[in-house]
């Protein structure tokens, strides 16, 4: 597989849901790189750290709106670490999320 792919792959795996199932399924079906599962599992990782942050800070914000400036300088650094992600995809590097990376390296078992 050529590098322009997996960079494409690893790129994929950042732009919503449906881009990380289009990417897993393009991984699986042998366009397999060390590249495109580390990208796999940094964007999963996020993906999920965004819910369960943005789940607890609802809850939270329903407590005392006071909450809401939280929420917000919460949501901005899940977008610099997905902005973080994103540009190391495109540059073709396996650089980890800042901070939180290192989390995610081979914590998903069923990306082989």
């Amino acid at each position: 597989m050529s590098i322009h792919n997996k960079n494409k792959i690893s790129v994929l795996s950042y732009l919503t849901f449906i881009g990380w199932l289009w990417a897993f399924s393009k991984y699986q079906k042998g366009s397999k790189s060390s590249l495109v599962k580390f990208h796999l599992e940094q964007s999963l990782g996020l993906a999920i750290l965004v819910v369960v942050t943005n789940a607890l800070m609802i809850l939270l914000v329903a407590l005392d709106p006071l909450f809401k400036i939280m929420m917000i300088t919460n949501n901005m650094g899940l977008v610099i670490l997905w902005v973080a992600g994103l540009l190391s995809a495109i540059n073709g590097v396996r650089l980890p999320l800042p901070v939180i990376g290192f989390y995610f390296k081979d914590k998903f078992g069923f990306i082989q």
